[in-house]
């Protein structure tokens, strides 16, 4: 059992409390209806390998909700590096002070659980590492959506080439509405901006299925309402295997574009469109028909006259047939990442997710920011 404080108890951390402090990883302990009993049976019991110390917040008004739940309130950030109870410290604050809340937690003897971004550039990001090797402590970037079920779904039909050898991905994400970033992500000085928010997430899990090295880097930035943020962007990233990945996330639609994976393969199409992954399914093409002869008089439209270079027009082309394949929903252990990061600090596993693969998305976003400043195509790796 290890005790983990956490410092900010606003939307993320007060979430993070509630997932730790009640033991059931969920962030809203109060909707049972998203259980799954499946899931369930494999799921990490939080509550038997960490115990919430108490949280840390500048803001009276969450101090006083996280009394109100039952948590522990410190009263400084320092009262919580000096007390020797405390194992880990999750990070929850805005992106401009992860790293030198990280770099002091570390230097205290503790280890650090950081919300991603981990920091917003990568040259602190290089810091903080530096002395995470230091002092021997566990820095592990809370980068949680290579759990979520739409992405185990997409890369069982990466990896097992259900749809053929994959030739390229599109991935999309938003929310909110027409007026932008809330808070302090809308915000530059504090690390705001789509970017690091979700583009974080989207290129993480896209690098974990595709290996190879990155080619080209081109990005597009949307900005809506005149903050000084990405408040969207689309992304397409190269790879050197000939892989092409595109990437759509934004804050200005009212909901998520979908489907939100779509995987195009040399034999079929990979669909999968709601988080939960319900409806996922591979479309794979059947040969068509060589003997085919479309019948152009039972067609209520005139014959077409025009041929295409040597061959017939598309027009007398044969029906596309493909085969439906529905996927079963996945089944996994939701708190991995907190299974993993207990087990790195009792020496038992290495990191599943690490701040070498943090610093890789990192770099990857800098060069996506400065090919959406300079609209050019950036070589990378």
């Amino acid at each position: 059992m290890k005790n983990i404080a956490i410092v900010g108890c606003g939307n993320m951390g007060g979430g993070h409390a509630l997932a730790i402090g009640y033991g059931t990883g969920y962030t809203d302990w109060q909707l049972p209806q998203i259980i799954d009993d499946e899931v369930e049976a494999v799921t990490t019991d939080i509550s038997k390998i960490l115990h919430l110390s108490g949280i840390y917040d500048i803001d009276e008004k969450r101090q006083n909700w996280a009394r109100g739940e039952g948590f522990h309130v410190y009263q400084s950030l320092e009262e919580i590096l000096a007390d020797p109870e405390v194992d880990i410290v999750l990070i929850a604050v805005p992106n401009h002070l992860h790293a030198e809340i990280a770099i002091k937690a570390m230097r205290a003897g503790k280890h650090v659980l950081c919300e991603k971004p981990v920091t917003p550039t990568s040259a602190e990001l290089e810091e903080v590492l530096k002395v995470s090797k230091e002092t021997g402590m566990v820095f592990y970037p809370r980068q949680n959506r290579r759990w979520d079920p739409d992405y185990l779904l997409i890369k069982k039909i990466y990896d097992e080439q259900l749809a053929g050898k994959p030739l390229s991905l599109e991935n999309r994400i938003g929310g909110g509405g027409a007026d932008g970033p809330f808070g302090w992500r809308s915000e530059k000085r504090f690390g705001g901006g789509m970017m690091l928010d979700w583009g974080v997430h989207l290129i993480d899990r896209i690098v974990q299925m595709n290996k190879s090295k990155i080619k080209q880097i081109y990005c597009q930035i949307i900005n809506l309402t005149g903050t000084d943020v990405d408040e969207g962007f689309n992304l397409t990233l190269v790879f050197e295997d000939g892989f092409i990945a595109y990437i759509e996330s934004g804050v200005g639609h009212f909901d998520s574009p979908t489907p939100g994976w779509r995987l195009n393969g040399t034999t079929g199409i990979g669909e999968v469109i709601t988080f939960s992954g319900e409806g996922a399914k591979v479309l794979k093409a059947k040969p068509r028909d060589p003997n085919f002869v479309r019948d152009f008089n039972a067609l209520p439209v005139r014959k077409p006259t025009i041929k295409r270079g040597e061959g017939s027009s598309w027009f007398a082309a044969p029906p596309m047939n493909n085969d439906a394949i529905e996927l079963e929903r996945p089944i996994f252990d939701r708190n991995a990442l907190y299974r993993n990061l207990v087990d790195c600090i009792e020496g038992k596993a290495d990191q599943i997710v690490t701040g070498e693969q943090a610093l890789r998305v990192l770099k990857i976003m800098e060069a996506a920011l400065f090919s959406g400043e300079k609209n050019e195509f950036v070589d990378f790796e």
